[in-house]
């Protein structure tokens, strides 16, 4: 699909099936395979819900009935899974911590994801004009590219987004590039 005719919800979607691409790539896979796919799933969650939390949370919140009550439980499951995220940077991912960890935190993924794609993003297609779709995705391609690339628990509203994440995406970002450098 074209980037100009690109709407929002097929963008999620698409990045939800790599976020479970990814996920199972973790669980079923060891060393630099294991550590290279978590990486790049942390920093994929983390710009992917940033954007969620800064552009499409406030639509559905807006636009669609019980808005409020599906948001804030998206936002309830997002600040559990960065806490849990945050855990499981710290840890050896080839222990069997990581592993029982990892298991859960991929369970929670999945049954959130879900909850988008049943309860929030097809509501948001029907209530979205077309110009909305797409614009909504441009919005989440630039809250993406300057997003923190590591979990932040608590910044989980578009205030704090705003207020925290352009520091938190830069120190994430030297931090990445440090990492990068070190091999």
């Amino acid at each position: 699909m074209a980037a100009e005719a690109e709407n929002v919800v097929d963008l999620l979607l698409a990045q939800h099936e790599e976020i479970r691409r990814l996920a199972s790539t973790v669980e079923k896979n060891h060393g630099q395979v294991r550590k290279d796919a978590f990486d790049r799933l942390r920093e994929l969650l983390a710009v992917h819900e940033t954007a969620e939390e800064q552009i499409v949370h406030p639509f559905a919140r807006r636009a669609i009935g019980d808005g409020s009550s599906i948001v804030d439980e998206r936002l309830r499951e997002e600040h559990d899974a960065k806490g849990v995220l945050s855990e499981l940077e710290k840890m050896d991912p080839e222990s069997a911590d990581f592993h029982e960890t990892f298991a859960g935190f991929h369970k929670d993924l999945e049954a959130h994801a879900s909850h988008e794609e049943k309860e929030e993003f097809p509501r948001i297609a029907r209530e979205a004009t077309p110009e909305q779709m797409r614009g909504m995705a441009k919005a989440v391609r630039a809250a993406e590219a300057v997003a923190p690339t590591h979990p932040h628990q608590g910044v989980e509203s578009p205030t704090k987004n705003f207020a925290v994440g352009p520091m938190a995406s830069v120190t994430d970002r030297v931090r990445d590039a440090i990492e990068r450098m070190r091999g």
